[in-house]
């Protein structure tokens, strides 16, 4: 069951503008990247659920989460329909998001209330989404769409929060033309936690990587 309301976890996306994107099966490495997250100020991870037994490090992962990193928000991403995204929920998954738009995995979230971010690439996709209770649409993949298709939907459609994965860096001069497009938050995987932080276990470099990712957005958001 979610530990946060879809309206806590909607908000801590806004102000941080961030979330985190990993998967692994080997759970005390996740929980150490959990945690060098969490200590650089990232305070929601979505577990990208692509492999065999995913659910199980999740679950585990959730409880470390509950019991020593108090407010992090974890969540599942890659979810592809209402199954998955129910047994999730079920193993504590505070949010979900999908790399396509499905009615079924609305339906499922809406009945638990918890947020849902489907992948849109259409202003008619996201108008759908946004009738079924959708707060923050994914767009996805970012690197393909780009900036301006989130400037070109907040001129018709101000309202439409947007979150681009894919393409995001931790570069600032592609965080700013992300948020000076309109971008709601960003998520960020490897181009974050990469495959040599991974290898190095290099959780310190994380850690400050966060850090130094989530002050450049709260810059950028003053300018």
């Amino acid at each position: 069951m979610a530990q946060f309301t879809r309206i806590e976890v909607a908000t801590a996306m806004k102000e941080t503008g961030m979330i985190p994107l990993f998967f692994s099966n080997d759970l005390e490495l996740s929980k150490n990247v959990l945690k060098a997250c969490y200590d650089g100020g990232a305070r929601l991870m979505e577990f990208t659920a692509r492999g065999d037994f995913a659910h199980e490090v999740f679950a585990e992962l959730t409880k470390y989460a509950i019991k020593e990193l108090p407010g992090m928000i974890m969540g599942v991403g890659s979810v592809t329909d209402a199954a998955a995204a129910s047994l999730y929920m079920q193993l504590g998954a505070n949010f979900i998001v999908t790399p396509v738009f499905r009615e079924d995995i609305a339906i499922a979230c809406n009945r638990r209330k918890v947020l849902w971010s489907p992948g849109c690439g259409t202003l008619s996709e996201i108008a759908r989404a946004e009738e079924l209770g959708c707060e923050i649409v994914k767009l996805f993949p970012g690197e393909i769409y780009g900036p301006q298709f989130i400037k070109g939907v907040k001129g018709p459609c101000p309202w439409t929060n947007i979150m681009p994965t894919g393409g995001v860096s931790t570069e600032r001069d592609n965080l700013k033309s992300w948020f000076d497009a309109g971008a709601y938050c960003v998520g960020i995987g490897s181009q974050l936690i990469s495959a040599s932080v991974l290898q190095s276990r290099d959780y310190e470099g994380l850690t400050q990587k966060v850090k130094e990712t989530i002050a450049i957005i709260a810059d950028l958001r003053k300018k």
